[in-house]
């Protein structure tokens, strides 16, 4: 692996393009430690690649649905060949493990090849014969797609919008995040390299760049990941043209865990604490709050507790050891860290968890946070209510079901959820809870499944990415009527 820093490019209509000014992106683990280096686009490079993607639209909109899933295909591969250097560079700019890295990446795949195994099927053309003649119902691609994606899961939340979009016939223009651009705009530079030019375009920047990917008159859907706030920018932005859009934003998903959760069931335990603490708390679909039945909520904090201790092992991404890395950026370890220190100003319990596998001068010169535990704090407080996006949680009590659907349920959010316990209470409980996804005792990545949808209800989010509805998300529904009888005789002469 070399240390020496990289320098990505825009790609601009199939041309890559390096700009003169550029941003660093630092090593989380060791901040002074420049990983690579991204371009800093303008709006008038903005402009150039919508305008080429534009131009590609009703050429690429043309081409069969195989040849597509072809070059598709070609790419999933090239991407399963460069996996341990893509791997390596993203735990370098992100700071999660390599073995999350992998993960991601493996995830990205697994949805790219359902995509490429199911398009033809979801995209076929219903043809209906009926008394009145025929009915064709097609699934037609939108236009020019603008992504803009997120930096936790960089690689993955960009493949979860190419993949549809180019199989549908559509073009596309992607912004990754300036918090982890580097190791995604390799993922697509090798998928931009498989579709001819100006299908899938590049480039990164500044709020100027993201405004005219979100207000240019030529985009017709935009594909947003990332929070809340940005999104009600966007949802203004997109006004003026009605633009199509999928919006999958932030959460603050609970976790129930009911009064016949067996407390000593170790592997349990150990998702629940991963659901908590895998890439450092920054998922937007990570249990954030945990809420106990009070009947075995001390016995419950014991063992969370001693299995949090036995998995979180905190320190380089390249430690074979680690489960926990570094947070991505300083803002993040300082937002965290606030609404810790406000809970314990409270009178919350912090408890550190696991282990610190790194001396002491490199966890405080880097962005290390040592997992928490936060006991005894208010149902109201900031540590509770809002996203914290970051390594700790908080354990809360309380009475009967009913007061635990109406506190997972107290929210803006909705995204996803969990319950834990028996299976048949627990499903009854997950029926009644306000999120785009409820798992039973399980949660996070490990009940994800790329086969159904998914996304958020309330102000987390619009739309839903993966499974069928996930690719039809690209698509416009256009019903072509053929009629048997065109006399029309109820129309007065």
């Amino acid at each position: 692996m070399s240390n020496e820093p990289i320098v990505i490019e825009a790609i601009i209509n199939g041309e890559k393009y390096r700009t003169e000014k550029t941003a660093p992106r630092e090593n989380p683990a060791r901040p002074n430690e420049i990983v690579g280096y991204a371009p800093v686009n303008t709006r008038e490079d903005a402009i150039r690649a919508i305008d080429a993607a534009y131009e590609q639209f009703p050429l690429w909109a043309k081409t069969s649905i195989d040849e597509r899933i072809e070059r598709m295909r070609r790419a999933i591969q090239k991407i399963k060949d460069a996996t341990p250097e893509i791997a390596e560079l993203l735990s370098r700019e992100h700071g999660k493990p390599l073995y999350d890295s992998k993960g991601e990446i493996a995830v990205s795949l697994m949805w790219m090849e359902y995509a490429c195994d199911n398009v033809k099927e979801v995209l076929k053309e219903d043809v209906q014969e009926h008394d009145n003649g025929k009915t064709i119902v097609t699934k037609d691609p939108i236009g020019v797609v603008s992504a803009i994606t997120p930096w936790n899961y960089p690689i993955s939340l960009s493949t979860i919008k190419i993949a549809p979009a180019l199989l549908a016939g559509n073009t596309m223009v992607l912004k990754p995040s300036p918090l982890a651009p580097l190791a995604a705009s390799k993922v697509v530079e090798i998928i931009a390299d498989e579709f001819p030019p100006g299908v899938l375009n590049l480039v990164h920047g500044e709020a100027d760049v993201g405004i005219e990917l979100t207000t240019n008159p030529k985009v017709a859907k935009i594909a947003f990941t990332g929070g809340t706030q940005t999104a009600k920018h966007i949802m203004k932005s997109a006004a003026e043209t009605i633009k199509h859009m999928t919006l999958e934003l932030g959460g603050n998903d609970a976790a129930i865990v009911l009064n016949d959760f067996d407390v000593n069931d170790e592997k349990a335990m150990r998702r629940l604490v991963i659901s908590n603490f895998l890439t450092a708390g920054q998922i937007c679909m990570i249990a954030k709050r945990i809420y106990v039945h009070k009947s075995i909520y001390d016995q419950f904090v014991e063992k969370y507790i001693e299995a949090a201790n036995k998995w979180i092992r905190v320190g380089d991404p390249f430690d074979e050891r680690v489960t926990v890395g570094p947070v991505n950026n300083k803002k993040q370890v300082q937002y965290v860290q606030s609404l810790i220190d406000d809970a314990e100003s409270r009178g919350a319990k912090v408890i550190k968890l696991g282990k610190v596998l790194v001396d002491e001068t490199l966890f405080k010169n880097g962005y290390y946070m040592q997992p928490t535990v936060v006991l005894g704090a208010g149902y109201n407080d900031p540590i509770v209510v809002e996203e914290q996006f970051g390594p700790t949680v908080p354990i809360l009590p309380f009475d009967d079901d009913e007061q635990a659907i109406n506190l997972a349920n107290d929210s803006i959010y909705g995204l996803t959820s969990s319950v834990w316990g028996e299976q048949e209470h627990a499903l009854k409980v997950a029926k009644r809870i306000q999120a785009g996804t409820t798992m039973i005792n399980t949660a996070a990545v490990q009940g994800l499944d790329v086969r159904f949808p998914f996304g958020g209800v309330k102000q987390s989010g619009i739309g839903r990415e993966y499974g069928r509805e996930g690719l039809l998300t690209y698509t416009e529904t256009h019903v072509i009527n053929v009629p048997k009888n065109l006399d029309l005789p109820y129309i007065p002469e």
